[in-house]
């Protein structure tokens, strides 16, 4: 056997002299099935490690993972805020959102409706949101764009195709265009926060006017409803697309998810706790409505339904829930829990009422759930129209911000 080695020694002497072609034999060999073990089983090539070639491996350099960077007030957080940031999310691997300062809204805006924490929580609750950053600037000053590159090693800054102006009028993303790390995104069409403040005022004005008269009601509240026509296309964008394992432990738990706010993010949180997979039912909005009157619900099924399809512990949902947890739904979807939080716009039945739960509490699937928030859609309401008169002075400050911007971007154009 040793003087068989020896004898293939100029084998050797060949090889550490043309190591391309080596390089060459190696992949050929592999291509036809075999391996060096097979070549060494025979005495042709001995069991050699890659370092006895003087051959080198290099790693293949993993890809740089981009980052990148959004920031809003994310006011009344809606599903065009979640929509930007998924298109966002798409322009890189890591999403880094900024949440602008209370301060600093009120500042360039008006008096935001939510507060910090709360605008924490539902952006935190978003699936596409990697980190946020809490207090960030309205405007991208050098400084802060600075900080973003060097501390949080952003590549990309991003915004809507939609104006953000400061007071005077100026471009809150100049600097960062002229830095050449800006990229856009397409705005959502048909809602933002100032939308829906006005949907609200504009109702509760309308169901003042029209108390008595259902008619008129019902004609009001279809005037205020949102002209965005979600597709097919749109719901998948925002879905998981998967299904629950064959032995998961399903949770259920409904609602009209309205104003989509910091207490329903909370509590889908502590739901999805308890079990492996979270299935939320979205009420229809015949059903909101019989149960809570005029003006609700403010949004729509459809958008309530990507709102919460957005979030981050949601798996799957119901679009259109019925009021009742019935056996045939237990069934159908292998329901192991059904869960309901102790706040909520009524948890008291009318006279004459059938418990919407009844069901699931016969066969001891039910639980109450300690809500973490007291926030509620109608508390949200009642704080736009307490300080109504700041709000729409709020939307005729943007309106007239934007008014002047195109202005003068008609008048560059043509010149």
């Amino acid at each position: 056997m040793t003087m068989e080695y020896e004898s293939n020694n100029w084998i050797w002497d060949w090889l550490y002299s043309s190591p391309h072609l080596f390089g060459g034999l190696m992949v050929t060999a592999a291509l036809l099935g075999f391996s060096t073990s097979y070549f060494g089983g025979v005495g042709v090539f001995p069991s050699y490690g890659w370092s006895d070639f003087g051959i080198l491996l290099k790693k293949k350099p993993e890809r740089k993972r981009i980052r990148v960077y959004m920031d809003g007030c994310f006011d009344l957080m809606h599903y065009g805020h979640a929509n930007a940031l998924r298109q966002a999310k798409a322009l890189g691997d890591e999403l880094v959102v900024g949440v602008v300062s209370d301060e600093e809204i009120v500042a360039n805006k008006g008096p935001p409706v939510l507060s910090m924490e709360e605008r924490l929580a539902l952006v935190s609750g978003l699936k596409w949101v990697d980190q946020v950053i809490a207090n960030a600037p309205y405007a991208i000053t050098e400084k802060f764009m600075n900080t973003l590159f060097n501390e949080h090693k952003i590549d990309y800054i991003i915004h809507g195709d939609d104006p953000c102006l400061l007071p005077d009028g100026s471009d809150a993303y100049a600097l960062a265009k002229k830095a050449g790390r800006y990229k856009q995104i397409k705005r959502t069409e048909g809602v933002s926060s100032t939308d829906i403040v006005g949907r609200i005022l504009s109702s509760m004005k309308d169901n003042k006017s029209s108390e008595g008269d259902s008619c008129k009601r019902q004609q009001s509240q279809r005037g205020q409803l949102s002209q965005f026509l979600p597709t097919s296309r749109r719901i998948v964008q925002f879905s998981n697309g998967k299904g629950p394992g064959p032995n998961a432990r399903i949770v259920y738990i409904d609602g009209a998810f309205d104003l989509f706010h910091a207490g329903h993010v909370e509590i889908l949180k502590k739901a999805r706790q308890l079990g492996d997979f979270l299935l939320v039912g979205i009420h229809a909005d015949h059903i909101v409505s019989e149960q809570r009157g005029m003006p609700y619900p403010v949004m729509h099924l459809l958008e309530r339904t990507l709102s919460v399809l957005a979030c981050r512990y949601v798996d799957e949902v119901i679009i259109g829930a019925p009021w009742g947890v019935s056996k045939d739904m237990i069934t159908t979807f292998n329901i192991s829990l059904v869960v309901h939080g102790t706040i909520a716009e009524s948890n008291t039945l009318l006279p004459g009422e059938t418990d919407p739960y009844a069901v699931p509490k016969s066969i001891g699937i039910f639980r109450m759930l300690e809500s973490p928030k007291s926030i509620t859609t109608s508390s949200v309401a009642q704080r736009i129209v307490a300080n109504h008169e700041a709000y729409l002075k709020r939307n005729a400050k943007k309106t007239q911000s934007e008014k002047k911007y195109y202005e003068e971007k008609a008048y560059v154009a043509g010149d």
